[in-house]
Formats: structure tokens, sequence, C-alpha cells
């Protein structure tokens, strides 16, 4: 399961992730992470079964976490494949197949909205 977790700048300096681990003993893979003098925001991936406990702790340290289940949609009538959104996307949601079609793997999607802004064609939505 994807989650963003954000942090407030008044708990940027704590050890925050590290403390999770140790407390729940879940294991979250960080696929992204932004982090400067104004706030910090972490894309993990954490084991489903988990999830509440990781929230809890999070939330209880001042942590905000929002699940990521709304993968970007593609309009197969609007899409023209012209490969905008492989170029820019920083998970890899997007590919070219063998015969230079646009190919998704929504399971990476982090909901950056890169591509939909990127979209010439205005094919790609945040999924509802």
């Amino acid at each position: 399961m994807k989650i963003r977790i954000n942090f407030p700048t008044d708990i940027l300096v704590n050890p925050i992730i590290a403390e999770i681990i140790l407390e729940t003993g879940a294991l979250l893979n960080i696929s992204q992470a932004q982090i400067d003098s104004i706030h910090g925001k972490i894309i993990a991936d954490v084991p489903e079964d988990q999830f509440n406990a990781i929230k809890n702790a999070l939330t209880s340290r001042g942590a905000t976490v929002n699940v990521l289940d709304r993968p970007i949609i593609r309009d197969e009538d609007e899409c023209v494949d012209c490969g905008a959104c492989v170029s820019v996307c920083p998970v890899k949601v997007f590919s070219f197949g063998e015969d230079w079609s646009v190919n998704m793997d929504v399971e990476k999607c982090i909901q950056c909205g890169i591509c939909l802004a990127m979209c010439p064609h205005g094919a790609l939505v945040l999924g509802r």
C-alpha cells in the first residue's frame, strides 16, 4: 500500500521514520522523499496489515498520512501515445511498448501530477 507522509517544519529534525520502524516493526520502502526547510514529504510502500499502526504512530508525532489509492487514469480516446508522460514520470509509471504505444503500471503511481500537467491532449486524470 502506497502512502504519502507529510511532516511540518517543527518535527523535521526528529528521526521519525526510524522511530516508526522500531516501534511498529514494519518495513517502509521509501520510493520518494522531498525534505527542505519548510516541510517534508515521503512516499512509501507499507505492509497493508500494519498500516493502522504506522498511521497512528506517525500522526501521534504530528505527521499526516494519506493513502495513495487514486492512480492516474488514461482516456484511451484522447491519448495519442506521444510519450510526454514517459519522459516526466519520476517513478516510471509510463513506458513504451514494442509497438511504441504507451503502457501504464498504475501500481507505481505516486499521484505527483506531473504527467497531468505535461499531457498535451489532457488524456490523463487523477482517479476518483
